[in-house]
Parts: structure tokens; sequence; C-alpha cells
């Protein structure tokens, strides 16, 4: 085997392990008995299932510094959140898309640019006017309100759905133009049905963004009842002698089930979406 092919594996198998071993010890802290972070053993030598359980209980543990675990309320809040926006967040990334690929308009160029700018610039950047924002409009501590801060901004991803629009041939447009189609129902009966890998992307993309941030969930939710679950397992071990770790992990797994179950489901389509530009051109 040559030295770069060995040196290539050696750098995979290494990047491998750095990338499964936090999710790996985490998965296996929520079957441990106890609530420590440190173990002398990486597997339990006793397994339980306890933490899960205590997940559901709105008493917590016994001993717990907090009193008050709303699992299933703050899941509840996460899925409607990351729902919502994912439903609006796709439809503004779809249409956002279209126009700049279709349409010629004076300040097309300069307004992608912009968008393209913006888009380089970490989000949380803008989270003191987006909070008085909120407080102004009497959204703050509103899960409507962090909707639209997630939606707001989906345009600002659109490089990719609109990367995807431009291989679509413009011949089934002018067709249906000469049948006297409209703009709107060339985007639904002809575009959309073309689309469907990449707004599975854009989907999948929206609502895991939403389904896991945590900066924004803590600056504009700040009732118990109206957490999500970043902010609800952080509470677990916000202060500097927490021993909720095993409870958190229990957590932490559980958050991982539905974006797994996604991913698992859409990976196919996830590929098509990142490749169909490259096949298609």
């Amino acid at each position: 085997m040559k030295p770069r092919l060995l040196f290539s594996y050696i750098l995979l198998c290494l990047i491998v392990v750095v990338s499964l071993y936090p999710a790996l010890w985490t998965l296996l802290s929520s079957f441990r008995i106890g609530n420590s972070l440190f173990s002398d053993q990486f597997i339990p030598s006793h397994w339980t299932l306890d933490h899960y359980r205590d997940l559901f209980r709105n008493s917590g543990t016994q001993g717990s510094t907090m009193k008050d675990i709303q699992y299933s309320k703050w899941f509840w809040n996460t899925l409607q959140v990351a729902t919502v926006s994912m439903l609006i967040g796709t439809i503004i990334q779809l249409l956002t898309a279209y126009a700049f690929s279709r349409f010629r308009f004076k300040g097309r160029k300069p307004m992608m640019v912009v968008v393209l700018i913006l888009g380089m610039f970490p989000g949380f950047l803008s989270i003191i006017a987006i909070f008085s924002i909120l407080q102004l409009v009497h959204l703050l501590d509103s899960k409507w309100g962090l909707v639209l801060v997630y939606s707001a901004g989906s345009a600002l991803g659109m490089f990719v759905a609109k990367g995807f629009f431009d291989t679509i041939p413009r011949s089934l447009e002018e067709a249906a133009r000469i049948d006297g189609a409209s703009h709107m129902s060339i985007f639904v009966r002809i575009i959309l049905p073309l689309s469907r890998p990449i707004i599975t992307y854009i989907s999948l993309m929206t609502f895991t963004g939403a389904w896991v941030d945590f900066i924004f969930a803590k600056a504009i939710l700040t009732s118990r009842d109206q957490w999500t679950l970043a902010v609800g397992l952080w509470s677990l071990v916000d202060s500097y002698n927490s021993t909720e770790f095993t409870l958190f992990a229990a957590g932490c797994v559980l958050v991982a089930v539905p974006i797994t179950i996604l991913y698992m489901y859409t990976q196919r389509f996830l590929v098509d979406g990142l490749t169909a530009g490259a096949s298609k051109g």
C-alpha cells in the first residue's frame, strides 16, 4: 500500500474516532447508574433506564438541582417551532431562489451580493437588535417570536436552491407560457415537482437548525414552560455544582432520535439535492 494512501486511511480513522467518541460517551452515560460526569469505565458495568424515566417525571429525581423537569413540554415546544419554521422558511427560500434564478430585474446582482455578504455573518451578531424588536412587538418569550426569527433570515440560504433552479431547462417554462400558464402556475406545476430533492434538502436543513438552536431560544424564551429542548437541557447542567450529567445525556439521546430518523429516511433525497446541480450540468 502506498504511504499516501495509508496516511489517508489513518487520518480518516482518527477523524471517525474523534467524531464518534463524544456521541458514544454520551449515549453510554445515559445508561450509567448515578449522575456523575466522570467514570472510570467507558462501558457501564451496570445499566439502567431510570434517567429516561426521570425526564418525564415532573418532580425530577431525588436530590435533583432542578425541581421541575418539563421534558415533554420542551419536546412539544421544539417540535412546534421547528415544524412551523421549516414550512415558512422552505417557502421563502424557494420563492426567493426562483425569483433570482428566473427573473432579470434592476438591482438583481447587487441584491444577490448583499444576500451573500449577510449570509457570511453569524446570526447571533444581531441578537440584541432582534431582542429589542421582539420586545417592541410583544413577541418576546413567545414561540411565534422564535419562529419569526428562524423564518425571517431563511432567504439568506437560498443559493443552493437557486443553483438547482438554474439547472432546470427554460424550455419547459417557455412551452408552458405558450399554453397560457402564469408564472405561479409554472412554479407550482412544473418547477416544484422537479425540485423534490432540493425541497427535501432545504426542509431538512431548516428543521434541523431550528431543532438544535440554543442561542436565540435562550435569548427570546424566558418562561420555563416556553423553553425548547436546548434551553431546558442546558438548565440541567448550567450551575457549577450540577450533578445531573447522566440525566442530561439521556435527554440529548432523545433529542438526536428524530433528527437521526429524518436523516436516515431522507438521505437519498439529501444526496440528490447536493449533487443535482453537478449531475445536471
